[in-house]
């Protein structure tokens, strides 16, 4: 694929929807369920999601292995039958990234999102190092960054793309909606598409300051369950859900933990009001 201005626009239009982060499934024993999660795929699919991110942080993406996350994005790609985009998750060291990259343009996706750096010492301009090493290693690709940093500007974003013309999307996963709104315009909110990474809590405050593609008021309790406590149960609340739908089992990986029984009520309730149950 050749990264023209006109597949970069149809890339930036294909952000600006419903971007969804599956789960990656486990076995009693841990291992990961490729039959559920090509399932929790296609249902996605099925249900018009256009844009799937395989390796998200929602779908434990540092509790996996690397040969995990290859499989996850295979399982993704098999699954969606060239139906919708896939934004494939990456992360880890440069090189690290950069093969993932690869691996992932080699399986149909044509956009791949850039985890936050989880070096315990990141500098501004060492942010920017780190993702122009991996996105002009890949210039036919288009690239999303993940911010999760309040430090980073959004001379730092300008900065980047200045460099690598192929960065097109920025998910900002910061709460703070007046710090978006001034980041977004100071990188340039023309620029790029917008994604609201810090979940549906934010989408009016998101909406209103630039961001698209995201649910509110039926969703807003749920996603206080995972947003509490720093968001310690995101995976685990989704996977619940899903478990008491009959999608997959409710098992997670450490750091994430098993729900306590009032969650897990709270989720069923949830579910009820939703009309799934």
């Amino acid at each position: 694929m050749s990264f023209t201005p006109a597949v970069a626009e149809t890339l930036r239009q294909a952000l600006a929807t419903v971007v969804v982060v599956p789960v990656t499934p486990l076995h009693a024993d841990g291992i990961p369920d490729w039959e559920a999660y090509a399932a929790l795929t296609r249902r996605l699919i099925d249900g018009g999601i256009t844009v799937i991110t395989p390796n998200g942080n929602t779908g434990e993406f540092y509790a996996l292995s690397q040969a995990e996350a290859r499989q996850v994005l295979e399982t993704a790609a098999r699954a969606s039958h060239g139906q919708t985009e896939l934004l494939a998750g990456v992360g880890h060291d440069i090189a690290t990234a950069v093969e993932a990259a690869g691996h992932a343009r080699e399986h149909g996706a044509r956009m791949i999102m850039i985890h936050q750096p989880v070096h315990p010492y990141v500098s501004r301009e060492g942010w920017i190092g780190y993702h122009a090493a991996i996105a002009n290693q890949v210039p036919d690709l288009g690239v999303v960054l993940y911010i999760r940093n309040e430090r980073i500007t959004g001379a730092d974003i300008a900065a980047l793309a200045d460099q690598s013309p192929n960065v097109i999307g920025v998910k900002y996963g910061v709460r703070d909606a007046s710090t978006f709104a001034a980041v977004a315009r100071d990188a340039g909110i023309d620029r790029f598409t917008w994604l609201a990474g810090a979940a549906e809590l934010t989408a009016p405050a998101y909406w209103a300051c630039g961001a698209h593609g995201f649910t509110w008021d039926k969703a807003r309790r749920f996603e206080e369950l995972r947003a509490a406590h720093a968001s310690a149960d995101n995976v685990s609340v989704v996977k619940e859900a899903l478990a008491q739908l009959g999608l997959c089992r409710a098992d997670v990986r450490p750091p994430s933990r098993p729900l306590p029984p009032d969650v897990k009520d709270e989720i069923r309730a949830i579910l009820t009001s939703w009309g799934l149950t």
